[in-house]
């Protein structure tokens, strides 16, 4: 509350016949009156609504498991009781999982006073999956998913996990789902910046992002052969939780919290960092966990100052400018001995600078010309000859 009363409006206002959709309102041993509201609304709702009321769980896993279990319909949908629906959310969301038989259908999602992903938005798709789409930085439970996908492998929120559940959750049901939508055309959920600023993924230790960490790369690891697919989904966790750990806030981190970070990120980087994961990132980004794994907290703090600062590195281009290296600090440095592969720039962010150009097509252009050369010295040869 008062957030809630919102929330169920926009439950009230879908655009779906009622008698399709149920509600199962879990109310986590709140002391706010949200009990008493969800039972009136309850009494007056167009659609059949289950109120459970329980002893606080400490999390949001309980409860949906609880929903889960309780579930009748052929989707389930997960909404947090501080953000809300758009009129024709669900309707359009089970428009498109029928339409193309998929198991997880993802719609628009955007921000109230609060900041929401935006990458995986660009484009309406019928049908894609984890690897060739943006989904995979988008990981909340607020998604509509096919119960019996659910059902047929057992799957339930992770208790232990007092943030990150939903990643796990998420990230399974794409790898396991037949297929997924993207609903990109109609904001389908808000979410909602609460004004004393308690979410649940902004509140917590910083130990509780090492576990998210350590369980979302397990799965990956469990579910994925080793090879680019596991590379390209483990970039989630790498830039999304761990790398956080090591931005401006490790600077005003205590020594000894300092060395705690580092002694919880080693065994993730000794297991799953690998020259792909690098590759798919910013330089400062690869420079920065390059360093938390070669446990040189010295260096990285003056990469963390140089980020801070927001300064653009400066760029150097060679080999006929192919290739980028970006200045961050250390770079070339003989004493700190970082090679030079951390600060070549990706072609994704080298072209952002001017006189860049891309090793294929030159060579392409190289070879086409040198061949169009050849081509012509072969014609005067013969016209000489003849």
């Amino acid at each position: 509350m008062p957030y809630l009363v919102e929330c169920l409006a926009s439950v009230e206002a879908q655009t779906i016949d009622p008698a399709r959709l149920e509600v199962i309102a879990v109310d986590d041993g709140s002391t706010d009156g949200t009990g008493e509201y969800l039972e009136e609304f309850a009494a007056r709702a167009p659609m059949p609504v289950t109120v459970i009321r329980q002893k606080n769980s400490g999390g949001p896993s309980g409860p949906r498991n609880v929903g889960i279990g309780k579930a009748a319909g052929r989707y389930v949908f997960f909404l947090d009781a501080d953000d809300r629906l758009g009129p024709e959310a669900l309707e359009r969301m089970v428009a498109m999982g029928d339409k193309n038989g998929t198991d997880v259908v993802l719609g628009k999602v955007e921000g109230i006073n609060r900041t929401a992903p935006k990458s995986m938005w660009g484009k309406t798709l019928d049908r894609t999956d984890v690897f060739s789409s943006n989904i995979k930085f988008t990981l909340s439970a607020q998604k509509l998913f096919r119960r019996a996908l659910l059902e047929k492998h057992g799957m339930r929120f992770d208790e232990s996990l007092w943030t990150g559940e939903d990643a796990l959750f998420t990230l399974e049901a794409y790898l396991r789902a037949d297929g997924v939508s993207v609903v990109a055309d109609y904001p389908c959920y808000y979410l909602v910046g609460r004004d004393d600023g308690k979410h649940v993924t902004k509140t917590g230790s910083y130990t509780l992002r090492f576990d998210s960490a350590r369980a979302l790369m397990k799965l990956i690891e469990d579910m994925v052969p080793a090879g680019p697919k596991r590379d390209t989904l483990m970039i989630r966790p790498f830039l999304i939780t761990l790398l956080p750990q090591f931005g401006p806030k490790f600077l005003t981190d205590s020594e000894e919290v300092r060395r705690h970070k580092f002694e919880l990120a080693k065994p993730l980087m000794d297991a799953y960092w690998t020259p792909g994961v690098a590759r798919g990132l910013k330089v400062h980004e690869r420079l920065r966990l390059h360093l938390v794994a070669l446990q040189r907290a010295d260096l990285l703090l003056d990469v963390v100052k140089f980020v801070k600062s927001k300064k653009q590195a400066a760029a150097i281009l060679e080999k006929r400018g192919t290739r980028v290296y970006l200045v961050y600090p250390h770079f070339r440095s003989k004493p700190a001995g970082i090679p030079d592969d951390i600060y070549l720039a990706e072609p994704r962010e080298a072209r952002t600078f001017h006189g860049y150009r891309e090793a294929a097509a030159n060579s392409f252009l190289r070879r086409a010309l040198r061949k169009a050369r050849r081509t012509l010295s072969a014609r005067k040869f013969k016209a000489a000859a003849a």
